[in-house]
């Protein structure tokens, strides 16, 4: 699915235009991805949680030439989906498998 199909499908269970849903869904993700570059973590209760992740400096290996490659300290977003999210996406993929 992609950002079109989501702006789409939201669109049509809003009643908003697909214009009005776009940059809903644009303003949300400005806003994930402002708050997460100033080091803070977002949750969302049902859904899960947005967080900063420090990667320590390591010397890892380029696996191609064998070759030793130094890594710098550097940050990475993460996402961790709720319990419950993930029960109900497990529940629908059983009640899927066993209708078809």
């Amino acid at each position: 699915m992609t950002k079109a199909d989501i702006v789409d499908k939201v669109a049509s269970g809003t009643g908003l235009t697909k214009l009005e849903t776009e940059a809903i869904i644009e303003g949300f993700f400005k806003t994930v991805i402002e708050t997460l570059k100033e080091g803070k973590g977002i949750e969302i209760r049902g859904f899960g949680s947005y967080k900063v992740k420090k990667k320590n400096s390591r010397q890892a290996r380029n696996p191609k030439t064998g070759e030793s490659v130094y890594v710098p300290e550097h940050y990475v977003p993460t996402f961790k989906f709720s319990k419950d999210f993930k029960e109900l996406v497990d529940q629908g993929m059983k009640e899927s498998k066993s209708n078809g």
